[in-house]
């Protein structure tokens, strides 16, 4: 008689542990498609801005290779992007820390006159944040361009996404 009442707890709890799961997976699973229609609302801009990268890139290696001061010029083009991407996310969903951390190495400092010393250290994390940036658009714009919702199997670039809004 106690090991069925046990049972029967157990399995109450169970259920109630199971429903409650159910309950936040329906939540999460709306805050993702709440970020997907975001992203859908900003895809002319999201396309504009892979685009803008897209052309820009090629010169902008080309100038940290060539150790031209230009190079500089490109965190123009990132600080706009990840203005968009601040955007997106909003109040609710700010991109990640780790990926703020990259962006604000990237687009720390300007050139001077010991830039050409350490040409390295002070121009590789504009090209560092340039490109994490331009993976998380170009993701941003296929998967808002391929899904109507959220999927609960998820491929690789919509995993990082949700990474950056801190959402998985």
């Amino acid at each position: 008689m106690i090991s069925q009442l046990m049972r029967a707890d157990m399995s109450e709890e169970r259920y109630l542990t199971k429903m409650r799961q159910l309950n936040r997976d329906k939540a999460y699973m709306a805050r993702l498609n709440d970020l997907l229609a975001r992203i859908k609302k900003h895809l002319p801009a999201l396309r504009e801005r892979a685009e803008m990268m897209k052309e820009v890139e090629e010169d902008f290696v080309y100038r940290f290779c060539h150790q031209s001061f230009k190079v500089f010029h490109g965190q123009n083009v990132l600080k706009k992007a990840v203005a968009l991407i601040e955007q997106i996310g909003g109040e609710t969903d700010p991109p990640h820390d780790g990926f703020m951390r990259i962006v604000n190495e990237g687009t720390a400092h300007d050139s001077g006159p010991t830039t050409n010393e350490n040409w390295l250290a002070e121009t590789r994390p504009i090209l560092e944040a340039f490109w994490h940036t331009k993976y998380f658009i170009e993701m941003m714009v296929e998967y808002g361009t391929e899904f109507e919702e959220a999927p609960q199997c998820m491929p690789s670039g919509w995993a990082a996404v949700l990474w950056l809004f801190e959402l998985r």
